[in-house]
């Protein structure tokens, strides 16, 4: 009995070590607190607790690898690396990858979370890069929704993206009461491109971005986001996110995938966060995906928002300077079947 118990656990680690076409990932090394961490005696409850980070992310076939990557920057650059916990989205199809998971962080506190990706697909309209018309990744407006109701705050993460920090300074964000998210502004930007002609044409419409307002509106990127999940659905957030998406599908007012309505519900209502936390566009814009620098000033976090990812980069032998950055981060293991003699 015992014996093939063990057979079947270890034919399934091995099925599952594996990604599709045969790639694996390895074990990454185990981080352990350093001694002012807060030492947590019972952590049978940390899916919950407040005495955690807690970091939302999505977990998607064509992402994994990026995922991976962000799971290591956040553990290696923790003080408290034991003292953070993952909350994983996926879609009913794919929860198996956590799985991968499972297998390079073995010690990792981490809880998964179905998604329907049914509910949603209805309300997704076409936008500039079929990437951002996955339905995962509109997981992120249905955060407090899917996440259990005792969780109070969370940062949500894209898959993009590596720390070179300690993720509790981005987690202690101060948010004022009346605030629901925090994240980093960039009021420099061009605000009007990320709305059509039909949405400023229409006074109807275009006044929503001068009422209510606490600040004149910025963009933000909804890839490094701190949330207040109890404000969240104290406000029903997920439902005025919800309204927009259904304009949307009735007046097209927008073109970029899941950011805009985030826009138009919070702009110019964050807690901002020091540019440091997202140096975002190292991916290029979103339809040739060029190599870019660094925005000035110093760097916490790197994102590689827009359509360069640094795996594809890489992979195909066009990597730009600063997907070297990634690399260290990357947990694949080498396809040796593929590397000619």
């Amino acid at each position: 009995m015992h014996s093939s118990l063990l057979l079947h656990l270890t034919i399934l680690f091995i099925f599952t070590a594996s990604f599709a076409g045969g790639e694996r990932f390895k074990e990454a090394p185990e981080f352990f607190n350093s001694p002012e961490c807060l030492t947590i005696l019972n952590d049978d409850d940390f899916v919950c607790s407040d005495k955690y980070v807690h970091v939302a992310m999505t977990l998607d076939a064509a992402y994994l690898r990026g995922s991976m990557a962000v799971i290591l920057s956040v553990l290696q650059h923790s003080s408290c690396p034991q003292n953070i916990v993952f909350h994983f989205v996926t879609s009913k199809q794919t929860h198996r990858l956590q799985n991968y998971v499972v297998s390079s962080f073995p010690y990792l506190k981490f809880r998964i979370y179905p998604y329907d990706v049914a509910a949603i697909s209805g309300l997704i309209s076409t936008s500039i890069r079929s990437a951002l018309d996955s339905p995962l990744n509109y997981a992120r407006n249905y955060l407090a929704d899917i996440l259990p109701t005792c969780l109070s705050r969370v940062i949500y993460l894209d898959s993009d993206l590596i720390l070179v920090d300690d993720i509790s300074k981005l987690f202690s964000t101060h948010i004022p009461n009346d605030i629901v998210l925090a994240a980093p502004e960039y009021c420099n930007a061009n605000f009007t491109t990320y709305f059509t002609p039909t949405f400023w044409s229409n006074p109807s419409l275009s006044i929503t971005l001068s009422l209510n307002r606490l600040r004149p509106p910025c963009y933000f990127n909804t890839g490094v986001m701190v949330i207040e999940l109890k404000k969240w659905r104290e406000g029903d957030y997920t439902r005025k996110i919800i309204e927009w998406m259904e304009l949307q599908k009735r007046i097209r007012i927008y073109e970029l995938g899941s950011l805009p309505p985030f826009l138009l519900v919070f702009a110019g209502n964050i807690a901002p966060v020091d540019h440091r936390w997202n140096q975002h566009g190292l991916g290029g814009d979103n339809f040739i995906g060029l190599c870019r620098d660094l925005h000035p000033g110093p760097v916490s976090l790197l994102h590689w928002s827009g359509k360069g990812k640094p795996w594809v980069r890489l992979d195909s032998g066009r990597a730009c300077p600063l997907d070297a950055l990634w690399v260290p981060y990357d947990l694949l293991e080498p396809r040796f079947d593929l590397i000619e003699s």
